[in-house]
């Protein structure tokens, strides 16, 4: 997302002496002035020692950053407000709105950090939410399909096809002969007309001629028509397969922030529909495409040789068809897109309800998300009644137009004929060749609906193809085997840059060691995790594993010697083994059992009656909470880690469980550095050290008896716990 625009010439001429010669680092539109009305002449202009706005076309404010405290985004309602903090008073700068709201958060955060000193620039990397050439709204993919030439989309869709290109020019090949036959048929009949019928001269053996000339030209054409169309259905089949394998490996790969920004229900349609519509378009459109156009060109040249006149005549109205079709072009591309958001609306909400099913049943909500889902529906199908209307009415009316000099060929034909200028076989060969050229013209008028279709797909499909992963290997990145020292340096992430949930992070943990992390919730204990797991990278800092920068670490090597247990356990459908051998696909059933021993699971894995081949629902809802820990628990031992992230892992489990689990724990964490998160204090009694974070930082560290003695946060989490037990008891 763009910080920085490129002021006006002439405003920059006047604010030039403001700036006395400092490079402009963020640089805003504002479309709204101080009495929140919309103008077009405002704009922010940020250096590292001072911020300028500029207010019709006039400077406004300026704020030497080294006397202000910070700049505050603050969110209103239906926009935002820049405000200038300083010497505890609030001074009001300018306004905006919610189209800038984002990019705002963004500067005022890079000038706050101006204003303390520090000379760093933020990068957004969120995605432009309009188009920075039309200005108008991003339907949900990175470039905007307004502006994209359309001969880039054909040049795509060419590479999409682009391995399969000798079975296409094959394919083609046979449309051009189907389309050769088609018109050469019209000529044979032409000379039995003339020649037989007409004179009625003709023999027994010049109709049997006949009938098996015709016959062969017949089958001839519907067979390569068969096995064109059957070629035609495998491409598109072959395509749309490896289609999905490349959108479905790309989005493995592309990081947690992407994933975490689109709802589940709108990536499936991805893998599934887009790439359906385009096995849909090689199938029922480029199949037919280029043999229609063979038999239009074929019998255009065809009707231009036998009478030109004649020929122009019967393409009089296809221009004011086509003008037609082009003046409708812009409305049909938004009515697909429309029918094709909202479809992603629908997949979503059923999404959503299957996966939270027990939510539902839970709070006695069936008739209610009944009745959502049905109004979501309706409006899906008001939006495609509306579009079939749209189409129905639209190509049959071009359909007549385009057929319109139909009538002109009957009434100046017939005439020919009964002046002795044309004879009946060729005034019937004019005909077909006629139809022959309507009926591809009818076609070609309903392709952009196909094409638009395809378009479409291929935007969304290539919105996932052409992201970047943010969370990629470098270049140099090597493997390497885990000791178990770490540290963090420097650390300040947010998931917003302008939000940071840790700041100046500075933290060493020794090989073997036992860290718990404890705070208030959104302090960032899970975020420190998601960095050393790296999910995300740092904004700032780095994490050193051993001594090596973890983006200098493969993440196959990081991930292999990561064990993890998160708070929310996720098992996959399938069988209790499959569970646990998901991080280890080649370890053994002993190897299993064994793992499952350690976290204390095999004795109630073995009660079921199929033992740890017993099938588990989705999300495994058919155990308990415990089982589903202890399952989590037993697939992070047979990943046999070097590192060890427990995150809440026994919040789940009974008191008596939990002191098995912690048992077992102490076994496996032997010379492994572990980190453990966990809202139950007590828990953390064994741990070497505790770090304590708060507002984002690190307020404390120490072993339980040093924090208690210090009587901090620590010692106030601690007595709050035993205060609100006796209370409960």
């Amino acid at each position: 997302m763009n910080l920085c625009y490129t002021l006006p010439d002439e405003l920059f001429e006047k604010v030039r002496p403001v700036l006395k010669g400092e490079k402009i680092i963020y640089c805003l539109p504002l479309d709204l002035n101080l009495n929140g009305e919309f103008t077009k002449f405002g704009w922010t202009v940020v250096t590292r020692r001072r911020l300028v706005v500029i207010s019709d076309d006039q400077i406004g404010e300026i704020i030497e950053l080294s006397e202000a405290d910070e700049i505050i985004c603050s969110h209103e309602v239906n926009g935002g407000i820049l405000i200038a903090r300083q010497d505890g008073s609030d001074r009001l700068l300018a306004r905006f709105s919610m189209r800038y709201l984002t990019q705002y958060s963004y500067v005022a955060r890079g000038a706050t950090l101006f204003c303390r000193g520090d000379s760093r620039v933020l990068e957004n990397q969120e995605r432009e939410k309009y188009c920075p050439k039309c200005g108008k709204v991003l339907p949900g993919t990175q470039g905007c399909p307004r502006c994209a030439k359309s001969g880039r989309m054909f040049r795509r869709f060419l590479e999409l096809c682009g391995s399969y290109a000798i079975r296409l020019s094959a394919i083609t090949i046979l449309m051009a002969a189907t389309s050769a036959i088609t018109v050469s048929q019209q000529y044979v009949n032409r000379r039995f007309i003339d020649n037989v019928l007409v004179p009625a001269t003709g023999t027994l053996g010049e109709i049997s001629a006949f009938f098996f000339t015709m016959l062969l030209l017949t089958g001839a054409a519907l067979a390569l028509t068969a096995f064109n169309t059957i070629w035609s259905n495998s491409i598109g089949t072959r395509i749309s397969r490896d289609l999905r394998a490349r959108v479905y490996a790309k989005i493995n790969q592309l990081s947690l922030e992407f994933i975490s920004s689109r709802q589940a229900g709108e990536l499936m349609n991805r893998v599934v529909h887009d790439t359906s519509h385009i096995r849909a378009f090689m199938e029922h459109a480029f199949a037919q495409m280029f043999t229609r156009i063979f038999i239009m060109a074929g019998a255009l040249i065809a009707m231009v040789t036998m009478n030109f006149k004649l020929a122009l005549l019967t393409l009089a109205f296809a221009p004011a068809a086509f003008a037609l079709i082009r003046a409708f072009r812009r409305m049909e591309r938004r009515l697909w897109r429309q029918q094709w958001r909202f479809d992603d609306k629908v997949n979503n909400r059923l999404q959503d309800v299957i996966s939270g099913i027990r939510v539902v049943k839970s709070f006695g909500q069936e008739k209610r998300e009944t009745e959502r889902f049905e109004s979501y529906v309706d409006r899906m199908t008001h939006i495609q009644k509306r579009n079939e209307l749209f189409w129905a009415t639209l190509y049959p009316f071009i359909t007549l137009i385009i057929t319109s000099g139909t009538f002109l060929i009957y009434y100046l034909g017939g005439r020919d004929v009964l002046n002795d200028r044309m004879t009946p076989g060729q005034l019937i060969q004019f005909i077909a060749y006629a139809n022959m050229l309507y009926m591809p013209l009818q076609f070609v008028s309903r392709l952009p609906r196909m094409i638009m279709r395809l378009k479409t797909s291929i935007e969304r499909i290539n919105d996932i193809l052409d992201e970047e992963p943010k969370i990629a290997d470098s270049p140099d990145a090597v493997d390497i085997e885990i000791k178990g020292d770490v540290e963090f340096k420097n650390i300040t992430f947010g998931y917003k840059s302008y939000q940071p949930v840790l700041e100046n992070i500075n933290l060493s943990v020794r090989k073997g060691e036992m860290i718990g992390l404890v705070g208030s919730s959104g302090t960032g204990k899970s975020t420190m995790i998601n960095l050393l797991m790296r999910l995300y990278d740092p904004d700032e800092g780095s994490i050193l594993i051993d001594g090596v920068p973890i983006t200098a670490i493969s993440k196959n090597s990081l991930h292999r010697q990561i064990g993890v247990v998160l708070q929310e356990t996720y098992l996959f459908s399938g069988t209790l083994l499959e569970n646990i051998r998901y991080a280890n696909p080649d370890a053994s059933r002993i190897e299993v059992i064994r793992a499952a021993k350690i976290a204390n699971a095999h004795d109630f894995i073995t009660h079921f009656p199929n033992g740890y081949d017993t099938y588990v629902g989705e999300h495994g809802y058919t155990l308990s909470g415990g089982e589903r820990q202890r399952i989590a628990i037993a697939r992070a031992i047979l990943h046999n880690p070097r590192i060890i992230i427990l995150d809440e892992a026994t919040s789940s489990l009974d008191t008596e469980t939990e002191y098995q689990i912690q048992e077992a724990l102490e076994r496996l964490i032997a010379g492994r550095t572990t980190f453990a998160i966990a809202h139950r204090l007590s828990t953390l009694r064994k741990v070497d050290r505790i770090v304590v974070l708060d507002n984002h930082r690190i307020a404390e560290v120490g072993s339980h008896n040093e924090l208690m003695r210090k009587k901090g946060i620590y010692y106030k989490m601690v007595m709050a716990q035993l205060e609100m037990h006796s209370v409960r008891k």
